[in-house]
């Protein structure tokens, strides 16, 4: 690879290379306050290759590649090669992660106590942890949850968080501009752009947290909460997590653990301050 730069997010060290230049510049902005892996030691090799010589420099198309690769994924045009990056930087973690859990999920903490946010895509997860990172919460992440089967702690992954849509408005009324990454429009996702941790968050990334409450959030609805049981919620977090099958008995004795000491509420919100309120209302509970 021609261009390269090395990452550390929380206990994953990342080295991201590609035939382009201009990914890893953006990549290099987006991650310009974290650290290097030390002594240059990384887990996770990605590669951003072009599809055929040609398509180095005629229409340039990306193919992820890597410790881990999805041969039939569509190929990515280079002018959203950081989301490619993001990508493939995820795609490593999920398929390749061998010593955590793995939750599809965000996480906030607060005094050394945490909160997994979990749910559909769409549900409003990542925008509501960003709006709690904004109010003073501290932000772990938002595409993982890193449980560790050991001790039951979460540890933090805290990436920039990708928004979509409307939730770059939103993320944008609260912060500056230096907080965010280009805007990449007609991604397979719709219009994204990152959003970057606030440097407290990133510099706790090394610090676990135990977990307190398990949000299942909705946007867009009637403010309600509601307890769940402990097989649906079981069930979905299952459902919710990439490497649960490979950590096989492990992985089912920490998610036990998980789901029996941790007290889950779905909560529904028509807007952001509802959202907020009810994880405020969470914490005065149970924190």
């Amino acid at each position: 690879m021609n261009h390269s730069h090395h990452v550390q997010v929380g206990p994953v060290g990342f080295r991201i290379g590609s035939a382009w230049a201009e990914p890893i510049r953006q990549l290099k902005a987006l991650y310009a306050d974290y650290p290097s892996p030390a002594e240059g030691i990384t887990e996770h090799l990605v590669r951003l290759e072009p599809t055929s010589p040609m398509r180095r420099w005629v229409k340039p198309s990306i193919a992820i590649a890597g410790g881990y690769t999805l041969p039939e994924a569509a190929p990515l045009p280079l002018s959203i090669g950081l989301i490619a990056a993001e990508m493939a930087m995820n795609l490593q973690v999920a398929l390749g992660e061998r010593h955590y859990l793995l939750l599809h999920a965000a996480t906030v903490a607060r005094d050394g106590k945490a909160i997994i946010l979990t749910g559909e895509s769409g549900s409003g997860k990542s925008t509501l942890s960003a709006l709690l990172m904004t109010e003073g919460w501290r932000f772990m992440g938002d595409e993982f949850a890193l449980l560790d089967p050991e001790t039951g702690l979460l540890h933090p992954f805290p990436r920039p968080v990708s928004l979509k849509n409307q939730a770059m408005a939103v993320m944008g009324a609260r912060l500056p501009e230096s907080r965010f990454g280009p805007v990449m429009k007609d991604t397979p996702k719709g219009d994204i752009r990152h959003l970057i941790p606030d440097v407290a968050s990133i510099k706790a990334m090394h610090e676990p947290a135990r977990p307190i409450a398990i949000l299942f959030p909705s946007f867009g609805e009637e403010m309600a909460v509601r307890p769940m049981g402990q097989g649906e919620v079981f069930v979905r977090l299952t459902q919710a997590s990439t490497n649960y099958t490979a950590l096989g008995e492990r992985g089912f004795h920490a998610l036990a653990g998980l789901v029996k000491s941790t007290p889950a509420i779905a909560i529904d919100y028509p807007d952001t301050a509802g959202g907020l309120s009810l994880v405020e209302q969470v914490w005065a509970e149970r924190g």
